[in-house]
């Protein structure tokens, strides 16, 4: 079975909604032998489900899932080599359009290339990104407990890595444990 993150459009769901989303999903899918709903993150405009499936079992289950909301995006999800600079653009553009865990592997991509001090540095960026996306499965406090990670691999890095404000994202994560709430921010 290959993997894939399903977006459908949201207009009435909260991160809390998501179990129930999952469920819901693995309800409406049930009869697929081939298919398995892993969970469901819920953003302010899309809901993400990680399914596996086979490629043919893919629009089927798309047409099952349709009762829940319009689909907007499929994602393959493959391991890719990625030149550096396209994984910290598309990085930028998951983590500012709440995709949050497709930001994480675009930025794993890049961690890959990384060594030293950059490395540590991706790695913090990426902690953040997780932390949105245990939010998203309603697992707040998991998030607020990976800033602690996150400030420590950004220590204290360059103000700057590309076109992403490091000193930024020191203050939001440093600002949301002090409120024990995740905030989110584009980067």
């Amino acid at each position: 079975m290959e993997r894939y993150l399903l977006h459908f459009k949201n207009e009435k769901y909260l991160p809390q909604n998501c179990r129930e989303l999952a469920y819901r999903a693995r309800d409406l899918a049930s009869e697929m032998k081939n298919v398995s709903v892993r969970l469901a993150r819920v953003a302010t405009k899309f809901i993400e489900f990680d399914v596996a499936a086979e490629k043919e079992d893919l629009d089927p289950l798309i047409e099952k899932l349709s009762p829940i909301g319009e689909l907007d995006n499929v994602r393959h999800v493959v391991e890719e080599h990625i030149d550096k600079e396209k994984g910290i653009a598309e990085g930028i553009f998951y983590y500012n359009n709440e995709r949050f865990w497709e930001c994480h592997e675009a930025f794993e991509g890049v961690w890959n290339q990384c060594y030293g001090r950059e490395k540590e540095l991706v790695q913090g960026i990426i902690l953040v990104a997780v932390a949105f996306a245990h939010e998203q499965e309603n697992e707040e406090s998991i998030g607020i407990g990976m800033l602690s990670r996150a400030l420590e691999k950004l220590g204290t890095s360059p103000s700057m890595y590309h076109s992403i404000d490091v000193d930024r994202i020191r203050q939001k994560a440093k600002e949301m444990q002090k409120a024990k709430k995740l905030t989110r921010f584009e980067i």
